[in-house]
């Protein structure tokens, strides 16, 4: 595994765990800059793909959705662990689902109903991207929804 900080192969498992989420949760230290990190392995699964508002089809990107995730989240102390729960608990979701293409905005709603729980303002702050929001009556009427 390569550090993330320094770039060097050298590294090394000090604790391995199993996660609930078919995935394999490792805590690594870098023996060259000493520095830890985290590392999560899991099975590939099932191809996914997610049709897109504009008709285009596209495999389900399970980053892509982190990104989107953790831009709502950014400035609200909301651990990375808890959106990787989130993330892990959509898509398996997804996979159970007998559904090989499933629609973005069926993802967001998703998202939008996990976000709610954790912190409304993260939600709204997904909403913003994820539903388009064109003028401050959107938000207004985003608001009165979560509230």
């Amino acid at each position: 595994m390569i550090c993330p900080y320094c770039k060097s192969d050298c590294t090394r498992v000090i604790d391995k765990r199993e996660s609930g989420n078919n995935a394999t949760r490792r805590r690594r230290e870098c023996e060259k800059c000493k520095k830890r990190f985290t590392t999560y392995e899991r099975v590939e699964n099932v191809i996914l793909n997610v049709l897109k508002r504009d008709g285009r089809v596209q495999e389900f990107d399970r980053e892509k959705l982190k990104r989107g995730i953790l831009k709502a989240t950014s400035k609200r102390n909301i651990p990375e662990e808890i959106v990787d729960d989130m993330i892990a608990d959509i898509e398996q979701r997804l996979m159970m689902s007998d559904k090989q293409i499933i629609r973005s905005v069926d993802i967001g709603e998703m998202v939008l109903k996990k976000l709610t729980k954790i912190d409304k303002l993260s939600a709204l702050l997904f909403a913003a991207v994820y539903k388009e929001f064109k003028s401050l009556e959107d938000v207004q009427r985003e608001l009165s929804r979560l509230s």
